[in-house]
């Protein structure tokens, strides 16, 4: 009874909605209950590419790749959209049934000399409020190792424990010509909440003493030696 008295609460990130969108819209899920169908299709190792010097291992047996894509919630489109794409992504037009705003055009100006020029910068139109505790903020970017060639979002960071208010996100359409539809619940945003402290560490910048060369010799020839080295690894440090 004392122990449980002195734990702290753990953080927790909290999606609000309006009352009349409840059961309408989908639900933010967690990335990794999210992850797209070629890579759940995938098998840890390829027979079609073993050989000495090639294990055939995939991307499935990476955990760098599988735990960025599986960091945090993502949010999905709340109505089908229809997206038509001409005169070489200079010119988008979006199209939906439903009785809410789901994209939104921002002005060229507001981006000049962007890299994706001419590419007009659009918004999707998010209806979930986003709260976090005091001193985390949220990091909304594309889901991560999941291109879906037709959008992809730019990335930003909102102070969510202050700024409790639907979060819209602008975009580019990168896809071809033509007809794209967009199905209610495609992944646009994936959510990576974090303590604001955490972001702004001290940096130390110099040459490895031989100490940390040794470390870091040893930790690569153990991840060589055995691709489940590192998962190992990774979670007995958590």
């Amino acid at each position: 009874m004392k122990l449980s008295l002195l734990r702290k609460p753990q953080p927790m990130i909290t999606f609000l909605c309006r009352k009349e969108d409840e059961g309408v819209i989908p639900a933010p899920v967690q990335a990794k209950t999210a992850l797209p169908a070629w890579f759940r299709k995938l098998p840890p190792v390829s027979e079609d590419h073993v050989s000495p010097n090639d294990s055939g291992l995939t991307v499935k047996r990476c955990m760098p790749f599988l735990d960025a894509m599986a960091a945090g919630w993502v949010i999905g489109l709340a109505a089908t959209v229809r997206m038509e794409i001409a005169d070489n992504g200079s010119t988008v037009r979006c199209g939906w049934d439903f009785d809410r705003t789901m994209v939104s055009n921002h002005a060229g100006h507001q981006v000049a000399g962007n890299p994706r020029e001419p590419l007009p910068p659009c918004k999707f139109h998010n209806y979930w409020t986003i709260r976090t505790p005091p001193g985390w903020s949220c990091l909304f970017v594309p889901p991560l190792n999941r291109p879906n060639g037709v959008f992809e979002i730019v990335a930003g960071i909102v102070d969510t424990d202050s700024y409790q208010s639907e979060i819209h996100f602008p975009f580019f359409a990168t896809g071809e010509d033509g007809l794209h539809v967009l199905e209610r619940g495609t992944p646009i945003v994936q959510i990576i909440p974090f303590r604001r402290e955490t972001s702004d560490l001290p940096a130390e910048i110099r040459a490895e003493n031989g100490q940390e060369e040794v470390v870091r010799k040893t930790i690569f020839r153990k991840t060589l030696a055995s691709d489940g080295w590192y998962r190992k690894f990774a979670r007995a440090q958590r």
